[in-house]
């Protein structure tokens, strides 16, 4: 795949679906990369078993807006359950495709969403079903949190910062931190 976005990646970054927030919602989620610096937050409401109304807010580069927004049309209608099978590989399609050093956007959308769902189990006193993913588009574990003093998050590896896998250039996250 190429460096350049889709068109459908284009459209949906220009004119964003779904953006804004519910304020009695059933859910809400938010996950962020320290790396790269995006930040994703869902909302959803349901009405009976189904997705009613999902929204987003995200603070990020183009794919991640895209990809918060291709996700809020996948989700919308569907039961949790069905919610939950959407996955980054999914999100990614929807668009036509990511350049592959922005494929962690897409993780971030689904881990985003787990992360509401989790905030409505939470509040209806059900166990969480699980943690953003744990394998970055490379097939690297990622480092458990708390893990040494690393920043580096649980669903990508730096690739979108450094170039290069971690594997080959051992912990880069600390030095591809933006400057404060």
């Amino acid at each position: 795949m190429s460096e350049t976005y889709t068109d459908k990646v284009m459209d949906h970054f220009m004119n964003p679906r779904n953006v804004g927030e519910i304020d009695d919602a059933d859910g809400v989620g938010q996950v962020g990369n320290p790396v790269c610096g995006d930040v994703m937050r869902i909302y959803f409401k349901l009405d009976g078993d189904r997705i009613a109304d999902v929204k987003f807010k995200t603070f990020g580069c183009g794919a991640a807006i895209a990809t918060t927004s291709i996700l809020t049309e996948l989700v919308l209608g569907k039961t949790i359950e069905e919610a939950l099978q959407v996955s980054n590989r999914e999100v990614a399609e929807a668009l036509g495709g990511l350049p592959p050093r922005k494929m962690h956007c897409s993780n971030l959308a689904a881990d985003a969403f787990l992360s509401a769902v989790n905030d409505y189990r939470a509040r209806n006193g059900l166990e969480p079903l699980g943690e953003p993913s744990t394998h970055d588009e490379h097939g690297h574990e990622a480092a458990a949190e708390g893990e040494g003093e690393e920043l580096r998050p649980q669903h990508q590896c730096t690739l979108c910062v450094a170039e290069k896998c971690p594997a080959e250039l051992g912990d880069v996250a600390e030095e591809a931190k933006p400057a404060q």
